[in-house]
């Protein structure tokens, strides 16, 4: 594996409308999300079949933010999600992912809000 990347970027990214920012120097990433809900939208994954049965929970299967986490420790990353510039979780530092007591606000705020 790689001992650590060298990143220098700047990218505004375009989704529907809301402009995520990217953000990248030295072995530091930075994605900082407009809102709340473009940060929901995103992280929500694929749309689900109403109709489909529930699928049964591994005990066994990896934790997948445990996995991102171990690989940015692998490439010498730290990963800095951000939400109206307040960071969210971080990846890439100490032993596990961080998260942060703004993501925690931000998310029972995000129930009270309308879709």
């Amino acid at each position: 594996m790689a001992s650590g990347l060298e990143l220098e970027a700047r990218l505004v990214i375009t989704l529907d409308g809301d402009d995520i920012q990217v953000a990248a120097a030295g072995g530091y990433l930075i994605i900082n999300f407009p809102s709340q809900r473009v940060f929901d939208k995103i992280t929500a994954g694929p749309p689900r079949d109403p109709n489909a049965p529930p699928k049964p929970k591994n005990p066994n299967a990896p934790d997948p933010l445990q996995q991102l986490h171990n690989l940015a420790v692998q490439l010498g990353l730290v990963l800095d999600l951000r939400v109206t510039g307040k960071t969210h979780v971080v990846f890439g530092e100490g032993r596990t992912h961080k998260i942060t007591l703004n993501a925690v606000l931000g998310k029972i705020g995000s129930f009270f809000r309308g879709k």
